[in-house]
């Protein structure tokens, strides 16, 4: 017979993804090993392979449920916004808020997510896509001088820039709250859509395409 899963078993699914990221975010996915997270989580290494065969595993699962999780907030936020500007707005607020207990695995997908097998990394992507995607329908809706392609792209992602990076500085009581600041990120871009829409084109050589090109 199948061996029957503990009623906590997912609780503490959770808690050994969240501390594995820490330890990632802290020490690099590849200076971890197993029986450092087995030690931090304060389980057996026999307990910890029960719930994942190898390092890969734990960190593919570190991702998926993270980008999981700021999917389906943002399309939440996406659809329950009234206009387009507060759609906008709602969208920033929403994915500041959610990085406020998971620096650690926000850090771990920027860092890390490289890291794994391309065939899991395509899945990955996949829901960084739609994030980004979600973000440049809303960016075009809520500031239409940003509509045009060579001005969109760019713009998305300088916010998805300002918004992922914020935990280099951002100390909670500092001098914005957290909300104050997801204020002022959108309503820096917002401000400064137009002017950004309206300089002069000019010509550039075609560079090898990145990551953060192929997400539009």
């Amino acid at each position: 017979m199948a061996r029957s899963r503990a009623k906590d078993y997912d609780d503490k699914r959770l808690s050994m993804l969240h501390r594995s990221a820490e330890l990632f975010a802290a020490s690099g996915y590849v200076g971890t090993s197993m029986n450092t997270i087995a030690d931090a989580c304060g389980v057996s290494k026999a307990l910890l392979y029960h719930y994942y065969p190898d390092k890969e595993a734990i960190l593919f699962d570190i991702l998926s449920s993270h980008l999981e999780t700021l999917v389906a907030a943002v399309r939440k936020a996406s659809a329950s916004a009234g206009d387009p500007i507060e759609r906008f707005r709602a969208i920033v607020g929403t994915l500041l808020e959610l990085y406020r207990h998971a620096d650690a695995e926000h850090q771990v997908q920027i860092a890390s997510l490289k890291l794994l097998p391309k065939d899991k990394q395509q899945p990955l992507l996949a829901s960084e896509r739609i994030l980004v995607g979600i973000m440049s329908d809303a960016l075009a809706a809520a500031a239409p001088a940003a509509k045009q392609k060579r001005v969109l792209k760019p713009l998305t992602m300088s916010v998805f820039g300002m918004l992922n990076w914020h935990y280099m500085w951002f100390r909670e009581g500092g001098p914005m709250t957290r909300a104050e600041y997801a204020d002022f990120v959108a309503q820096l871009v917002l401000a400064g859509a137009a002017d950004a829409a309206a300089r002069p084109r000019s010509k550039a050589k075609p560079a090898g395409r990145s990551r953060q090109a192929e997400l539009l």
